[in-house]
């Protein structure tokens, strides 16, 4: 169980910080939340505690491991089907396993593909919220601001 102060990523919405754990009923059933403050963006979100590990939770990459990530901004594009349909399926899914270094992947390839102009409507939306997804674990692995982490990106891919 993590604690009031540690900082964690949530798979799909990105890093922060746990500012409370509360006790709320939501549909009848009391459950034990975090409250994680992302910073990227401003937001709140709650997640359960109970079913956090099923979600894919985990604790902030150490700051050598995000030195690899960044690395990996600046390598070739990975291969990629052709297909949107399947590539964004395909992507989703490594989204959803929290793994940071698939999500810079993503955001490389997608940023490239994009600089082509070949993306559809649903991969522009994924890449920006892979992008803030890895915004935020960055600000925090640095402890840099929005701006700084979302130079940092640009510059390294």
């Amino acid at each position: 169980m993590y604690k009031i102060g540690d900082k964690i990523l949530y798979p799909m919405h990105g890093a922060g910080t746990i500012e409370t754990i509360e006790k709320r009923e939501i549909l009848g059933n009391t459950k034990e939340y975090y409250i994680l403050h992302i910073p990227c963006g401003d937001m709140e979100v709650m997640i359960p505690v109970d079913n956090s590990d099923q979600l894919g939770v985990r604790e902030v990459s150490p700051r050598d491991d995000g030195a690899k990530t960044m690395d990996i901004l600046h390598q070739k594009s990975t291969h990629m089907t052709g297909n949107w349909n399947k590539r964004y399926r395909e992507n989703m899914e490594k989204i959803k396993t929290g793994n940071i270094d698939l999500v810079a992947e993503i955001v490389r390839n997608l940023t490239r593909v994009d600089r082509e102009n070949r993306l559809s409507a649903g991969e522009k939306k994924m890449l920006s919220n892979v992008r803030r997804i890895l915004q935020s674990e960055i600000m925090l692995v640095f402890d840099i601001d929005e701006e700084e982490a979302r130079n940092r990106i640009e510059n390294a891919i």
